[in-house]
């Protein structure tokens, strides 16, 4: 089996390739096994003192809008190059002023096997409006999970991060592993 890229060598190859003066700070990087998602905080827009709410969400929807267009043959010629390297799509966002703004993310199938009971709760959401088919509403209990139960999953996410490092330190299997000796 070949050597698995760690997210800590991936975020590395993203901040060598995206340019400075993109991002404020180096940006985020999370993914799964079909994608990964690049997130960069943008500096924050400059507004006449006591500028209202309107004007301040204006003057940032303007400089997210800008951003995407000045960087998008850039940002698509840096997917172009990871996407193959790395077997994941790659998406972007950007955060400013504390809402994140994303460009491109994947809506990937998940296939699962649901049991009547369970297919009932989709079918209620779907015959109460609250989705249009199965799959949305499957998509929106998720979110609800995770929007209701975000800091346990967060520990679960830290848990694993830890068994990931404990793993990379443990031995690595040889190259002649596994081969007979002649």
């Amino acid at each position: 089996m070949g050597h698995e890229t760690s997210m800590d060598e991936i975020r590395g190859w993203f901040a060598g390739r995206i340019p400075d003066g993109w991002f404020t700070t180096a940006p985020a990087l999370e993914g799964d096994r079909e994608e990964l998602l690049v997130t960069g905080e943008l500096a924050d827009v400059k507004v006449a003192a006591g500028a209202s709410d309107a004007e301040q969400a204006a003057a940032r929807e303007s400089r997210v809008d800008g951003f995407r267009e000045e960087t998008r043959e850039a940002r698509m010629a840096i997917a172009e190059d990871a996407q193959p390297r790395f077997r994941r799509r790659v998406s972007w966002a950007v955060t400013i002023g504390g809402e994140t703004y994303p460009f491109t993310t994947a809506a990937v199938p998940v296939m699962t096997r649901l049991r009547l009971r369970e297919r009932g709760v989709l079918d209620t959401l779907v015959d109460a409006g609250v989705a249009r088919s199965r799959s949305e509403a499957l998509a929106w209990c998720v979110r609800l999970v995770a929007d209701n139960e975000g800091g346990w999953i967060e520990k679960l996410r830290g848990a694993l991060g830890s068994v990931e490092t404990v793993r990379d330190e443990g031995p690595r299997p040889s190259r002649t592993s596994g081969r007979r000796a002649n």
